[in-house]
């Protein structure tokens, strides 16, 4: 079976669905291949933090909806650390802009539901099987056999690891990346928050973090070695490390739930340069994977989807590529900025290990970084426009 469309999509998050609905608004065939099933796919629990430009593109096309009416405001993070906690309204810093807290994978089921509604074409359980950057063909098997779309440009929305990013020729593209060396426990409990803010605790024993995803269901992390069985944290031991590391006996005991998901995440971070070769380009996680030390993925794929989605407007329906010959050059010190405060969130929030006097020497700059951000209103200005926006 061979299909045309002016755009072929392959991966449908954030990227990939958000990309499709702008062309399919502006009136350009699309056509997106989705490895997994659509079950998994609004299932897949990740990050929820929408910054204010995110927001913004998802209401002004539509797309907001459940957004604008489940999604939480949150403009205040608070920092644990040595027998101290500060909060930082982050709403009154910088440009005074705020989160909107919504699960990714309840926006990702708004996306799709808008997609199909207006007349989009959604293969799910379709493996990619082989590329062509100059004719932009994709070949696929599903369950229904072998296909093949063609059309003008191919967007590859499938993540790090998808088959999009292989078909850039090694030769013409530079990768650089960087494993942190740390790794998370991502623990998500049927639990009200047990803070008014995101809170970020500092502690000998390692990182942890709380995060609200709802009314009823926060979201934990604890800095674990990379090599952990999430098996081996049981309920008991992920509540008992997480009241010790936020400090429970002096701030307030935490409101626990059921864990109803565990899972190691490493701190990793990849730009893949230029993001684009002949009829072939990127966005989202295939052309930069960032830590999620900053909560930036979601909208940094979203910024992308918009950006690319407007070049593929000028060269279908005005027959100008001049913005698609400079999608990376527009993209990517956006996505450098992201990635270097992702770097300083990492620094920030995870403190020197070890004994003697260099740890001791690290532990003492650490928590002067603390303190800085804690009493200087311009470090605190700077994190606030850096934190929200890109």
């Amino acid at each position: 079976m061979i299909k045309n469309a002016a755009v072929l999509v392959v991966g449908a998050g954030p990227a990939g669905l958000v990309l499709a609905n702008l062309l399919q608004e502006a009136g350009i065939s699309t056509v997106v291949l989705e490895r997994g099933s659509r079950e998994h796919v609004q299932t897949r629990a990740r990050a929820g933090f929408l910054g204010a430009h995110s927001a913004k593109v998802l209401t002004e096309h539509g797309l907001g909806a459940g957004m604008l009416h489940n999604g939480q405001s949150h403009g205040t993070c608070a920092f644990r650390y040595g027998d101290s906690q500060f909060e930082l309204d982050y709403s009154t810093l910088g440009r005074s802009e705020v989160h909107t807290v919504y699960p990714q994978q309840n926006l990702v089921t708004d996306l799709i539901a808008a997609y199909l509604e207006r007349g989009g074409d959604l293969r799910f359980g379709a493996t990619v099987t082989g590329i062509g950057t100059a004719s932009a063909t994709v070949r696929y098997q599903d369950s229904t056999g072998t296909g093949e779309v063609s059309g003008r440009f191919i967007a590859g929305c499938d993540g790090s690891n998808g088959v999009t990013r292989t078909a850039l020729p090694a030769g013409l593209v530079t990768r650089c990346g960087r494993d942190h060396g740390i790794a998370w426990l991502a623990v998500l409990a049927e639990a009200p928050q047990s803070m008014s803010a995101v809170t970020y605790a500092v502690h000998r024993n390692g990182f942890a973090g709380h995060m609200a995803r709802s009314p009823h269901v926060t979201r934990y992390y604890l800095q674990v070695p990379a090599n952990d069985d999430p098996a081996g944290w049981q309920d008991d031991r992920i509540w008992s490390e997480l009241a010790l590391r936020m400090r429970a006996d002096t701030f307030g005991q935490l409101k626990e739930g059921r864990i109803t998901e565990r899972r190691i995440v490493r701190l990793r971070s990849d730009v893949v340069d230029p993001m684009q070769h002949e009829r072939l380009f990127l966005a989202g996680d295939a052309a930069s994977l960032i830590s999620p030390s900053a909560a930036k993925g979601a909208n940094l794929a979203i910024l992308q989807a918009e950006v690319l989605a407007r070049a593929f407007t000028d060269a279908l329906v005005r027959d100008d590529e001049s913005a698609l010959n400079a999608y990376s050059r527009t993209c990517l010190p956006r996505i450098w900025r992201a990635q270097e405060f992702s770097h300083w969130m990492i620094n920030l929030l995870h403190g020197p290990s070890g004994t003697g006097q260099e740890a001791d020497f690290h532990r003492a700059l650490h928590r002067t970084r603390l303190d800085n951000l804690r009493d200087c209103r311009a470090q605190q200005d700077l994190f606030a426009e850096h934190y929200v926006g890109i």
